[in-house]
């Protein structure tokens, strides 16, 4: 079983995020567009006394996404992405052109994305955010 694990990383109040991964499919291989049927993401404000609570993000819950626009047939290497040499294939840039994501300065939000793949469980990929 592969473990489970959130993305970290932070973001400026009132300001967006480009959320980068390198993400495997149910088989282990790296997932491409047409193993995936549709992708969505929520964005959650979080409580640090109580993991338990999560408060939607007005503008942020289940949005739909274009698979294709999210999601690489290859691996991607370039500036954006300083994790090691092997490349991301996920990346999204929320907008909050209309609704902002991070509020509040101080606090942790989360942001979920839920890949719904052509055969198989649904592939979750979290991201942790450290506003400041």
């Amino acid at each position: 079983m592969a473990e489970a694990q959130d993305i970290f990383g932070a973001a400026f109040k009132n300001g967006s995020a480009t959320f980068l991964a390198r993400l495997v499919g149910n088989d282990g291989a790296y997932l491409t567009p047409a193993e995936v049927a549709a992708a969505e993401y929520s964005a959650f404000l979080l409580n640090d006394r109580d993991p338990d609570e999560r408060i939607a993000v007005l503008g942020h819950s289940a949005v739909g996404l274009t698979v294709g626009d999210v999601l690489y047939d290859t691996l991607q290497t370039d500036a954006l992405w300083t994790v090691d040499s092997v490349g991301y294939n996920f990346k999204h840039a929320l907008e909050v052109a209309v609704y902002p994501a991070f509020a509040v300065a101080g606090r942790r939000y989360l942001v979920e994305y839920a890949l719904t793949p052509v055969s198989g469980p649904v592939i979750l990929v979290r991201f942790r955010v450290n506003v400041i």
